[in-house]
């Protein structure tokens, strides 16, 4: 195992109406609530939670709107507003774009420029409002981890930050937040949490890890026999439960400590499709993994078969390659550039986005060239 440094300060509370705490973890006197299109005020969601705030004495305002590829413009406003209302923490209640957003809002609060900078390694974030959450979608595991992704819609940039004063000082999930999560989305959040595990799985340098081996693996099985469950039964408590947990894990450093250095070159990809084409996140991803596969596929063929052995019982690299597409397809996540409505035309106009953040994370194998021939077999 390689040497690492594992550290994770957010607080998890954990289980049914546990929505209705949050109020008492707050330590700010007043909050910056921050939320999507407004379905919480429909579930009953939003009303548990300002009652929390206000039986704490918490005071609050609220700025709803985020998208589901949250864009630079909203954190820009919401700064704006965090200062004139003097907030002094926010309350993400949402999923990945919404924490997401109150990250970098948290970020961009103290900070004297243009928030961008922080993307495109212009300044490093030293201080940060203090963030809570009660998540409503299961996928991004922001929840629990100290990163953030938005696109800047000027210069179709979906680029990260991460730093430590983001992560949350306490999420609550609550599982049943997630029964009215539509279908779609939670295909998405199935592909998402996925991708998360296997992008260190399959790119990590360390020769031996068991461990990490192992929980990537029973990761895996649990999000895909749950999301089986949650499309038949949408109030499945156990399996909302359960994939809730496993989204989280997927993404807040466990899997990927001690595996060496590693990399994200399908969420590198993927971040472009979203960016161009405001793509859903969960479905850029579903088109780019088989397609990246393919391509690493003699590099990979230990380790592909011995995943398709393990979670679908196959025994060739392209056999389990194809059982992920069926996979994708049987939840209903697109695995083509076609079933997106995007032409092979664009395939250069992507590589040419994508290779931006190769750059930034470092991923100099990654030329355009490269990254178009991975595109050709999505195709």
């Amino acid at each position: 195992m390689k040497e690492f440094v594992f550290y994770n300060p957010t607080r998890i509370v954990f289980g049914e109406g546990k929505t209705s705490e949050i109020g008492k973890y707050v330590s700010g006197q007043k909050c910056l609530l921050l939320y999507g299109s407004g379905s919480i005020k429909q579930n009953g969601i939003y009303d548990r939670v300002i009652s929390s705030l206000k039986e704490q004495g918490v005071s609050f305002i609220e700025k709803s709107g985020i998208k589901p590829n949250p864009v630079i413009s909203f954190v820009r406003e919401a700064i704006d507003l965090a200062r004139k209302e003097q907030v002094d923490c926010l309350l993400a209640v949402g999923g990945g774009s919404v924490i997401d957003t109150a990250k970098a809002v948290a970020a961009g609060f103290y900070y004297e420029g243009d928030v961008w900078d922080y993307f495109i390694n212009k300044a490093r974030i030293t201080r940060a409002l203090p963030i809570y959450v009660v998540l409503t979608l299961a996928a991004s595991a922001s929840e629990m981890n100290c990163g953030a992704v938005l696109t800047n819609e000027e210069t179709k940039q979906k680029f990260n930050i991460s730093a430590e004063a983001l992560f949350p000082r306490t999420s609550i999930l609550d599982p049943t937040n997630t029964y009215t999560v539509p279908r779609r989305q939670v295909a998405n959040g199935s592909v998402d949490a996925i991708v998360h595990v296997l992008e260190g799985y399959f790119t990590g340098t360390y020769p031996h890890t068991p461990i990490q081996d192992g929980f990537v693996e029973t990761l895996v099985k649990t999000i895909i026999a749950t999301t089986r469950k949650i499309m038949e039964s949408p109030t499945d408590y156990d399996a909302r439960a359960n994939f809730m947990w496993a989204a989280t894990l997927a993404l807040n450093g466990l899997t990927t400590a001690g595996i060496g250095k590693g990399g994200s070159p399908n969420h590198m990809i993927g971040h472009s499709l979203s960016a161009l084409y405001d793509l859903d996140h969960g479905a850029s991803l579903s088109i780019v993994l088989p397609a990246w596969l393919k391509y690493n596929q003699q590099t990979l063929a230990r380790k592909l078969t011995h995943f398709g052995q393990v979670i679908f019982g196959q025994n060739d690299a392209a056999a389990t390659i194809k059982a992920i597409e069926d996979y994708f397809h049987e939840i209903g996540a697109p695995i083509r550039l076609s079933e997106a409505n995007i032409d092979r035309s664009e395939i250069q106009k992507i590589a040419e986005n994508a290779v931006g953040l190769a750059r930034k994370w470092g991923l100099k194998s990654y030329t355009q060239d490269v990254i178009a021939r991975i595109l050709e077999l999505a195709v």
